[in-house]
């Protein structure tokens, strides 16, 4: 499935940088979980509903955190830089 059709479908967008990086511009409605809070929040991310789909500014980041998220059984997709994710949500 493309990361288009999930987020049109409802996808959470999780967005693992810091929290200085997030208040500098960020997908709206992205939750910020920076990526050294991963591991300690599996609970949370386990609650919450359908896939996700996590940004950070490159790629990298975000590719860190899914591949553990995945490792933990969660559902999860490497947006890549959250600019790129920011371009495929829909506008209002």
């Amino acid at each position: 499935m493309s990361l288009e059709k999930l987020i049109n479908e409802g996808a959470k967008i999780i967005d693992v940088r810091s929290p200085m990086e997030f208040a500098g511009g960020s997908v709206p409605g992205a939750i910020n979980i920076p990526l050294n809070e991963v591991a300690n929040r599996v609970d949370e991310f386990k609650a919450m509903e359908g896939p996700l789909v996590l940004c950070c500014m490159s790629g990298n980041r975000s590719g860190q955190a899914c591949a553990f998220l995945g490792s933990q059984g969660i559902e999860c997709y490497n947006g890549g830089s959250w600019y790129d994710v920011n371009a495929l949500v829909p506008q209002a």
